[in-house]
């Protein structure tokens, strides 16, 4: 998957992430030298890319695009919309879609939600999840491995994906792959 990533992404006119999606560039050696988001508990792996974190929800670093959290992945595709087809057709998806944020708390970011809530979804990711490598080479080598191991393992077992073909008259028909 990471040999598929760097061959896409050379000839590719944006490369886009969201989220955690950052750390799997990274792994591929597409952020290296670049400013990148991704989810705000990730943010200190990517110095083990090469790239340099950014606490936003979006960071354009040349044809890279990255987002934050994944909530963020409206506005990446928003910016990406805008970069393609300008901003007015960009302003119209987001009409169209009717995407206009309003959450009912102020803690969607580590840095607006407090000391004590960070604790405890930190504490919380603790119990539940193995410890993140510490920001050195090891990281990448291991989400590297790892990624390359669940890809192969996907491969072989993909047979009940499910894809979406439109028909002419614009629903969608479903359609298993295992047929």
């Amino acid at each position: 998957m990471l040999a598929f990533l760097r061959r896409a992404a050379a000839s590719a006119r944006y490369v886009v992430s969201v989220c955690t999606g950052a750390l799997v560039l990274g792994a591929a050696g597409l952020l290296r030298g670049r400013r990148a988001a991704t989810h705000w508990m990730s943010r200190e792996m990517l110095p083990a890319f090469g790239a340099e974190p950014v606490a936003e929800r979006v960071v354009v670093d040349g044809n890279v695009f990255t987002g934050g959290g994944v909530t963020a992945g409206i506005d990446v595709a928003l910016c990406v919309a805008a970069e393609i087809a300008g901003r007015s057709v960009a302003e119209a998806i987001q009409l169209a879609i009717e995407y206009d944020p309003a959450p009912p708390f102020s803690s969607g970011s580590p840095e607006a939600a407090g000391s004590a809530i960070v604790a405890e979804i930190r504490a919380n990711a603790a119990r539940v999840s193995v410890t993140a490598p510490s920001a050195s080479p090891a990281p990448r080598r291991l989400l590297a491995d790892g990624i390359e191991d669940r890809s192969t393992r996907f491969t072989r077992q993909s047979t009940k994906v499910l894809t979406i073909n439109h028909s002419g008259d614009n629903s969608p028909a479903w359609d298993r792959s295992d047929r």
